[in-house]
C-alpha cells in the first residue's frame, strides 16, 4: 500500500508569488543590441549595468520563465567552469541549473583543496588554464580581489558569484527581477512608487551593497529605501557609498527598529547570514519576521536565502512569501545573462 504522505502534486504551485512574467514581458520592448554588448564583458560589479541593459535581461528572463520548454539547446557545445571556492548551495546550483537548462555542459569545482590553489597556484595562472577548458567561468571566492586577479589573464568571460564582502551582482539582479515581476506597472511612466525596507548593512553585506547599486538605476520607482540596522555609528556605509547612491536620486533613510516601519513598507528585504571575511556569521538577529509582524496586507517579503531565525517558516504559506519565487527567478535571470555572455543571444531573441 502506498503511503498517502509520499504523494505529491506536479500542478500545485511550488511557491507563492509564482506569477507568470507575461505582464512584465509586455512592458519591455525588445532591443537585442543592448544584450549583444555583454558578450565582451566580465561581470564583476552591479554598477556595470545600465537600466536599459538590465530591462532587456529581465525581458529575456521573462521569456525563459514563461516558456521554458522552447529553449532547450542554445548553449549546446558550450562549457561552463563552475568554480566555487567558498561554500554555496543556492547560487552554485542556480547557475548550474541555468546552464543545463540551455543545453550546455559543466565542469564543477566545489573544494579548493582539490585545486592548484592548495599548492599555492595563483588565480591568474588558473585563469590562464581556464581559457583552454571552457567558454565561461562563474567564480565564488572569499578574497575580494579574486575576480580581478583572474580577469588579468582570462580570454573568456567570468561572472562574480560573490567575492568576500564586496559584491554579488547576479543575486541583486534576481532580487530586482522579482520586484518587477511582482509589480510590472512600476515601469510605467509616472507609475506608483513603493517603499522598501532593507534589513542589513551595505558597508559589508555584499547582497545589500549590490542591490542598492541596482536600485540607484531606477530611483523613480522608490518613494523611499529604509535601511534597518543595528550597526555601530560609522559602520553603516563605506566612504562616499551613501553619497553616490543619493546623487543618483535614491532616497535613503535609516531605522534601528523594524516593527515601527513595517506597517508602511511594500517590500521587506531581510538577510542575516553574511560573509564576514573569513567565515559566515549571523547579523541583526534581533530583527525577525513572523506571522505576528505588523506587515501591510499586500506587502511582500524577499530573502536571498539561506535563512535563519530572522524569517519564520510560518510565513511560508502566506501571500507575503515571494522569497521562494525570488530563488526560482534567479535561475532564469542567470540563463539570460549566460546566454548573452557566450555569444548565443541571436539564437533566442526571435523565439516567442
Amino acid at each position: 500500500m502506498v503511503d498517502e504522505n509520499m504523494k505529491f502534486s506536479r500542478v500545485k504551485p511550488d511557491v507563492y508569488g509564482d506569477a507568470q512574467p507575461k505582464a512584465l514581458l509586455k512592458r519591455i520592448q525588445e532591443d537585442g543590441d543592448k544584450l549583444q554588448v555583454l558578450s565582451n564583458q566580465h561581470i564583476v560589479a552591479a554598477d556595470q549595468f545600465d537600466a536599459d541593459t538590465l530591462l532587456q535581461l529581465f525581458r529575456l528572463a521573462s521569456k525563459y520563465e514563461g516558456n521554458p520548454s522552447r529553449y532547450s539547446n542554445p548553449l549546446q557545445g558550450k562549457i561552463l567552469i563552475s568554480a566555487f571556492y567558498e561554500p554555496s548551495t543556492r547560487t552554485r546550483l542556480s547557475f548550474e541549473s541555468a546552464w543545463h537548462r540551455l543545453g550546455g555542459d559543466i565542469m564543477s569545482i566545489t573544494d579548493r583543496a582539490t585545486t592548484g590553489i592548495a599548492k599555492g597556484e595563483s588565480l591568474a595562472d588558473i585563469g590562464e588554464m581556464f581559457n583552454n577548458y571552457g567558454d565561461c567561468v562563474v567564480l565564488r571566492e572569499s578574497n575580494e580581489e579574486s575576480v580581478t586577479e583572474m580577469t588579468s589573464t582570462l580570454r573568456i568571460p567570468i561572472i562574480n558569484a560573490g567575492n568576500g564582502t564586496r559584491e554579488h551582482p547576479t543575486q541583486a539582479m534576481a532580487d530586482l527581477y522579482t520586484i518587477f515581476k511582482w509589480k510590472p506597472e512600476l515601469l510605467e511612466d509616472k507609475g506608483e512608487k513603493i517603499r522598501i525596507g532593507v534589513v542589513g548593512v551595505p558597508s559589508f553585506m555584499r547582497t545589500v551593497r549590490s542591490l542598492l547599486k541596482l536600485f540607484a538605476l531606477f530611483p523613480d520607482i522608490f518613494e523611499e529605501v529604509v535601511l534597518i540596522h543595528d550597526a555601530e555609528d560609522g559602520e553603516m556605509f563605506t566612504p562616499d557609498q551613501r553619497e553616490k547612491l543619493e546623487a543618483k536620486g535614491l532616497k535613503l533613510t535609516t531605522s534601528r527598529t523594524l516593527d515601527d516601519v513595517l506597517p508602511t513598507l511594500d517590500v521587506i528585504y531581510i538577510n542575516a547570514i553574511v560573509w564576514g571575511g573569513d567565515s559566515y556569521a549571523e547579523y541583526g538577529t534581533k530583527f525577525k519576521l513572523d506571522k505576528s509582524s505588523p506587515l501591510k496586507d499586500d506587502a511582500i517579503i524577499l530573502h536571498p536565502l539561506a535563512r535563519g531565525d530572522e524569517l519564520s517558516t510560518d510565513l511560508d504559506d502566506t501571500h507575503h512569501n515571494w522569497y521562494f519565487s525570488q530563488a526560482r527567478g534567479a535561475v532564469f535571470v542567470r540563463m539570460a545573462l549566460l546566454t548573452c555572455m557566450v555569444e548565443r543571444t541571436e539564437r533566442v531573441l526571435d523565439v516567442v
